[in-house]
């Protein structure tokens, strides 16, 4: 279990508000949804002739499931540079930056005895110190877990990488530039800032919840990633954001970056789903700078 965990932390997963606020807006006409059976889309402008892709990923997805969409593949070999959330760099991924840490939690104040003893067994081969994680940062890799290991039944041994390390992975072999939109600090202290001064009780609460769903592997609460597997996206482009550290900010700072780099190369945009959808996403920011944003089937 150790080595699967140590995947698991090589690229932290972000709070994502895809599923929930898809599922708030089901009153919406198909019209106002932007509904696409698609995770895929091909950029383009009339000012230069570079074509591009976005594909929005869900980070607890794998190797399995892009080796299936054979478009969204040629669309990845037609590209000169992959874009990307952050890249993993050896001594600053983010088991580097949380050993680092002197702190310790007192997860006593923060777990029942049963639930302590599981985590402690869970990272008993693991190279991150879970002494040094926060309470949100620990519930974020539960979660992760959760929808890996039950969700998608994915077996301890299994180490194979995350879906956009598989996509990087790829990329590297078929001699494709990597470029990170941010590093993993900034994910890291994102992760926290967000849930900034939640009381402990409610950290209690999020955990033992978490944990319980593992321990029972409880496939009641899989819908999302059901959701995603399906790929009847419902993108909501004009819903505004309701998260402006998560999505709004990010994304703002991340058009800047990917412009630039659309005008130069043929880039293929592989970041988190929920950064493709609503008002703030990339699809309608990109939309405003002129390019034509077009679904595309992945398989």
């Amino acid at each position: 279990m150790g080595r699967s965990i140590n995947k698991i932390f090589s690229l932290f997963l972000l709070a994502s508000l895809c599923y929930s606020q898809y599922t708030t807006a089901q009153t919406k006409s198909i019209e106002d949804l932007h509904v696409y059976k698609t995770i895929l889309f091909e950029v383009t402008s009339p000012d230069h002739s570079n074509v591009s892709y976005l594909f929005g990923t869900h980070h607890a997805f794998g190797k399995p499931f892009f080796d299936s969409l054979t478009k969204a593949n040629q669309a990845l070999e037609s590209c000169d540079l992959l874009i990307k959330e952050n890249l993993n760099i050896p001594g600053k991924m983010a088991e580097d930056i949380i050993n680092q840490r002197t702190k310790n939690i007192k997860w006593n104040r923060y777990l029942s005895k049963p639930d302590l003893a599981f985590i402690e067994n869970m990272f008993a081969a693991s190279p991150t110190n879970y002494n040094k994680l926060t309470p949100t940062e620990l519930y974020v890799f539960l979660n992760r877990y959760f929808k890996q290991h039950v969700c998608l039944n994915k077996s301890d041994s299994d180490t194979s990488l995350s879906l956009d390390d598989y996509i990087s992975a790829k990329a590297t072999t078929q001699n494709i530039e990597l470029f990170g939109l941010e590093t993993t600090e900034e994910q890291i202290d994102l992760i926290n800032k967000d849930v900034e001064g939640m009381p402990r009780r409610t950290h209690k609460r999020r955990l033992a919840n978490i944990i319980d769903k593992i321990r029972t592997q409880n496939i009641n609460s899989c819908e999302e990633t059901i959701w995603y597997s399906q790929m009847n996206m419902s993108y909501q482009l004009n819903t505004p954001c309701h998260n402006s550290l998560i999505l709004t900010d990010r994304n703002n700072k991340w058009i800047e970056k990917i412009s630039d780099l659309l005008k130069k190369r043929n880039c293929f945009i592989a970041v988190g789903l929920s950064h493709l959808m609503y008002q703030c996403g990339l699809i309608q920011q990109l939309t405003k700078l002129g390019y034509k944003v077009t679904p595309v089937a992945v398989k």
